[in-house]
């Protein structure tokens, strides 16, 4: 399901990857645009531990504003680091401990929202 904006999806793209190669459980991108109206996708990660949480967060933010220029307009929970939201406007990235994300089990919640396949898109593209 393709999300609003390309740029959206690209940024989204980054923040996974960048998730992925910190070795974040599980990056899941979802396109809730249609579902809520205030924010075009979420991606959401989990990690083993509160320092791997921080520096998977870490890594998200220097890769999007490597690659996209921006800076979370907001970032919550770095001092809990049991679960960091960085909200970008038009993607909110989660980043979760693993007992977290089991508990708020997001993407149930959001379970009409589509997925995007951000990984098969990349290999396409490169």
């Amino acid at each position: 399901m393709p999300l609003t904006s390309p740029d959206t999806f690209e940024l989204c793209r980054v923040a996974a990857l960048a998730a992925a190669d910190k070795k974040a459980e599980r990056p899941v991108v979802l396109d809730v645009g249609s579902l809520l109206g205030i924010v075009d996708a979420f991606v959401i990660c989990s990690a083993g531990n509160d320092r791997q949480v921080r520096t998977v967060a870490e890594e998200v933010e220097r890769r999007v504003k490597e690659e996209g220029g921006t800076s979370p307009l907001r970032v919550e929970g770095k001092d809990e680091a049991s679960w960091i939201l960085l909200d970008y406007g038009d993607m909110i990235v989660h980043v979760f401990l693993d007992e977290w994300r089991a508990y708020y089990d997001l993407e149930r919640l959001w379970k009409d929202a589509g997925r995007v396949d951000w990984d098969a898109e990349l290999a396409v593209g490169e």
